[in-house]
């Protein structure tokens, strides 16, 4: 059977939501495999919109399991807030359809307030968090000094796994001049709610060997975007985890002979959140077309989307990385309006051109984007479910994306409702 991994080609928000809950009506199986609460898939289903940050978008259909792998850091309130209100939605979530890594690591509210701290204290210089605690999560579980679901289990080894986290953390909140945090009331509020998600905890990995064997078809659905890939994006600028396809199989607990096809979820155009490089941002009156059409504003935060033209190097070079069979397109529809389209096909840097991203931060802020221009078609695409309905300048733009990034195009999405994609190729029939 045929295991896909989903993943961002650009900054993320590029519409995975859709995409994955069209696979997982396939799928067996959906897991989510990095990131925390930071990360949102937006679902439109029957009219019914479900904003998830957690629970993998298999979640919303029936007969199919969830799973929430080892890569995945989980704040266990939210969480619990999150399974409270899609349940309030009509969607039934117990222990037979949403599975835990045992060996998930927690974030705790110790963790948010040190991303505060530090976002607040670099002034300039910060990162454009979403202050969730994510990063602060990821550097105890490196530190090995974080608390995992299984350290709930016992009210004596929380405790000493507590005394180890602050330790660290409260000599760095002296240091900065701020209260110590105490242990006492946190251990007796993990204590308290530790029932209510042990009873979805596993060990993720045996389960997934279960699965091999059952031949079941499994969807890995991953956050945000290679280009927030903690080793492979725009360093410092990034995410605290791997976004690559390749993190599936650790952030999971399987191998990497276990994934099949990685499908690459592409904008039609490019956006980002927060800070750091963007060498095709529009801070002008089509940039600002392009959000409000495009409903730029993140699921989770409501911040504000940066937006800008295609940037046909950065994909290739994330296609490269991640290793990317397929590329499914989306919100082409956004374009529909303009009377010109332009898309990045190399780089100019101190007055040389280049064909990739520089690893240097410094660099990525310098270079200048050359562009190649298109015809806008100035007719609507949205609800589009044929290729050969779409305008031939629609198409001519289409078609020079996929020889240029080297990958196909294997589903083309004409607006946010599920049914309203233009299929090509079927990822799980390639």
């Amino acid at each position: 059977m045929k295991n896909i991994v989903v993943v961002g080609s650009q900054w993320g928000d590029e519409g995975k939501g859709k995409i994955v809950d069209w696979l997982s009506e396939q799928a067996d199986i959906v897991i989510r495999f990095q990131g925390g609460h930071n990360a949102g898939h937006t679902l439109v289903i029957d009219g019914k919109t479900y904003k998830l940050r957690l629970l993998p978008s298999g979640i919303v259909r029936k007969d199919k399991i969830s799973i929430i792998g080892n890569g995945v850091v989980i704040d266990p309130w939210a969480l619990l807030d999150e399974i409270q209100e899609i349940k309030g939605k009509g969607i039934k979530i117990d222990e037979d359809n949403l599975i835990i890594s045992e060996s998930a690591n927690l974030i705790l509210p110790f963790h948010k307030e040190m991303d505060e701290i530090r976002e607040d204290a670099a002034g300039k210089s910060k990162i454009g968090t979403t202050r969730r605690g994510i990063g602060p999560a990821y550097e105890d579980k490196v530190g090995r000094r974080s608390i995992r679901l299984m350290d709930l289990r016992s009210e004596k080894n929380l405790d000493q796994r507590l005394d180890q986290a602050l330790l660290h953390h409260n000599a760095i909140r002296k240091g900065l001049g701020k209260k110590i945090f105490q242990k006492k009331h946190l251990k007796e509020m993990l204590l308290k709610i530790a029932p209510e998600i042990l009873k979805f905890s596993h060990p993720v990995w045996m389960k997934i060997d279960q699965f091999k064997k059952q031949r079941k078809k499994i969807l890995f659905e991953g956050a945000q975007g290679i280009l927030l890939d903690v080793d492979h994006g725009t360093y410092p600028f990034v995410t605290s985890s791997n976004t690559v396809a390749s993190s599936a199989a650790t952030g999971s607990g399987c191998g990497p002979d276990t994934i099949n096809y990685v499908l690459g979820i592409t904008k039609a155009y490019t956006t980002r959140v927060g800070e750091g490089p963007f060498p095709t941002e529009l801070k002008d009156k089509i940039g600002e077309l392009l959000g409000t059409k495009g409903k730029e504003f993140g699921t989770v935060t409501s911040r504000k989307r940066r937006c800008g033209w295609f940037d046909g190097v950065l994909v290739r070079q994330t296609i490269k990385i991640s290793g990317i069979n397929g590329i499914a397109l989306t919100k082409l529809d956004v374009l529909d309006d303009l009377d010109e389209i332009k898309l990045c096909i190399e780089y100019e840097l101190n007055g040389k051109k280049i064909d990739y991203l520089p690893a240097s931060v410094e660099d990525q802020l310098k270079i200048k984007p050359i562009y190649k221009s298109f015809p806008g078609w100035k007719k609507s695409t949205n609800g589009i479910k044929n290729i050969d309905e779409l305008p031939e300048e629609a198409k001519n733009y289409i078609y020079f994306i996929e020889d240029f990034i080297g990958a196909t195009i294997s589903s083309i999405s004409t607006s946010p409702e599920r049914e309203d994609t233009i299929l090509i190729k079927n990822p799980f029939e390639y």
